[in-house]
């Protein structure tokens, strides 16, 4: 089978990864067992663009088993783990992708992965969505659906779909309840936390964490932060949410004053340059910074290059920048997604990726049985609904049922006072 990766040989190591997280996901391998019973994915073809890591090698087994052809590349150059690469590659999938990609060679992965002329598409954070769009459209035709992962990819599909762009239907995985609440707030919190500590060997408790934007991965993370002692501000554009963190108890002011007293920034806002160079003029020295979006867009990495008058790889994943007055500050991972593209980083714990790939194993069951409209849809409910159970289900947890006398009673319009 078609592959390239770093080192072939790695698969081993690889395989024991993946058989680790196996035992840790018992939703999604109540999904493969009935997926290997059916064969529903007979004859297709699925292209993905995933953080290719062991949790992400058990979802695409899933899909292996139910008979599905995959061609597979990562969706960030730092985030692929080269040992379950390899390993997916011995098992008879196309995977094209290696830790450490240079940009050119990171579309070309993308472009590998769409020449197998896929009938659906997995993506996190829209690159092969988008690239299959602008660059592949002799084949766009032959694509059925595609689903989203992550809330950057859904933003720009959804722009894509008002301008007119989008060609074939989507389904937005990140907005279903289950991934934003589960996924986004208590894997991102989590695994964000882990991957600063691991890389800085650093306390979170008794500093100042500034933490940029509150929606469901910054809750997370300021939740998280919060819980291990830390003094967390939250700065928000969006008046509610920012009303939200306040009364959660969490400091709430702007960039500009709070850039003068953090010790740790964490953006996750999926937007562009929300850290800037008349920011980092205010910073104290040794600051840290890091990013927990899809995109190493959000802390302005050129803006700081052209203030510093040298940088160096300090540490592993840490880069410090010395600027003119002697001030000393330093990005995480290349401001790229922290939990996943430091070489220590681990993502998210495999019972959260549990639900997050039983969702999208499902919704790609969807698309196949049905024909769907050209726009972004969401989650179907009862999707949603399934995979919470199955989750409780696996945790040995009872929930009360409604009975047939408060089924009635929530159906009623005439009872009253």
């Amino acid at each position: 089978m078609p592959y390239d990766v770093k080192d072939i040989d790695l698969a081993p190591s690889g395989e024991r990864s993946i058989d680790w997280a196996m035992r840790h996901m018992p939703v999604l391998a109540n999904v493969r067992e009935r997926f290997s019973d059916e064969k529903l994915f007979e004859g297709i073809t699925v292209g993905t663009s995933l953080h290719i890591e062991s949790t992400t090698a058990v979802f695409l087994l899933t899909l292996q088993e139910g008979g599905a052809e995959l061609a597979v590349t990562g969706s960030n150059p730092l985030s692929t783990v080269d040992k379950v690469a390899a390993a997916l590659a011995d098992k008879g999938i196309n995977v094209y992708a290696w830790r450490g990609e240079n940009e050119e060679e990171y579309y070309r992965n993308i472009e590998k992965t769409l020449d197998h002329e896929p009938d659906f598409l997995i993506d996190d954070g829209a690159d092969l969505i988008s690239y299959a769009h602008s660059e592949k459209g002799d084949i766009l035709s032959k694509i059925r659906g595609g689903s989203e992962e992550t809330t950057t990819g859904v933003k720009r599909l959804r722009a894509m779909h008002k301008k007119n762009a989008l060609e074939i239907p989507i389904i937005a995985v990140n907005d279903t309840p289950a991934k934003r609440l589960f996924d986004n707030r208590f894997g991102t919190g989590e695994s964000t936390v882990n991957a600063v500590m691991s890389i800085t060997n650093s306390m979170i408790a008794g500093k100042n964490v500034i933490v940029v934007g509150f929606g469901p991965v910054g809750q997370g993370i300021a939740m998280r932060t919060d819980g291990l002692g830390a003094d967390v501000t939250v700065i928000e554009t969006d008046p509610i949410r920012a009303l939200e963190a306040a009364m959660q108890g969490f400091r709430v002011t702007n960039m500009d004053e709070a850039s003068k007293y953090g010790d740790i920034f964490i953006t996750a806002t999926g937007n562009y340059k929300v850290i800037g160079k008349e920011h980092f003029e205010k910073m104290k020295d040794g600051a840290i910074l890091c990013n927990s979006g899809h995109f190493n867009v959000e802390v302005d990495l050129e803006g700081l290059e052209e203030i510093s008058t040298e940088s160096r790889e300090i540490l592993e994943d840490i880069k410090e920048y010395k600027l003119e007055d002697g001030r000393k500050l330093h990005v995480l991972a290349e401001g790229r997604l922290v939990n996943l593209a430091g070489e220590k980083s681990l993502g998210h714990p495999a019972e959260i990726m549990d639900m997050s790939f039983a969702l999208q194993a499902l919704s790609l069951e969807h698309m196949v049985k049905n024909d769907l409209p050209v726009k972004v849809h969401e989650v179907p409910a009862e999707i949603d609904r399934k995979v919470a159970q199955l989750k409780l289900e696996a945790m040995n947890i009872e929930i009360e049922e409604l009975t047939k006398e408060q089924m009635e009673y929530e159906e009623s319009w005439k009872l009253g006072t």
